[in-house]
């Protein structure tokens, strides 16, 4: 079982930046690809991005590519989420998630892949 713990957010002016954190209990982090998901208000979850258990491939929604940019510490069981250009949409609570996979290289989007998930973090944009 893994437990996963956000950290990070808070509210930013648009086209500010934050950096969220993941941090991962267990040792068997790097048998999971990770994806960070949001929730914004009066709307439903949705992918943001997935980095493999490897950290060699990753996966952005179209709305961020080019701004927010993912990655992964397996010594330290975290994973990263660095937030650019930030805009007043971009007003959610963030989530990561664990996906348990076979394979090195793969990511997925759906969220009825992931097996476990944080708490939240709340980030919020102002204009």
């Amino acid at each position: 079982q893994v437990q996963l713990v956000e950290s990070g957010g808070g509210l930013v002016q648009a086209g500010g930046s934050l950096r969220l954190s993941c941090a991962a209990s267990g040792r068997t982090f790097s048998t999971y690809a990770m994806g960070w998901f949001r929730q914004g208000p009066g709307k439903e979850r949705e992918f943001v991005v997935a980095i493999s258990r490897s950290g060699t491939t990753t996966y952005y929604a179209d709305s961020v590519e080019g701004r927010f940019t993912i990655s992964r510490d397996n010594a330290k069981l975290t994973v990263y989420l660095q937030m650019n250009s930030l805009k007043p949409e971009n007003t959610a609570v963030y989530y990561c998630a664990a996906d348990r996979v076979l394979q090195s290289t793969v990511v997925r989007r759906s969220a009825n892949d992931y097996d476990y998930w944080g708490q939240g973090t709340q980030v919020t944009v102002s204009s």
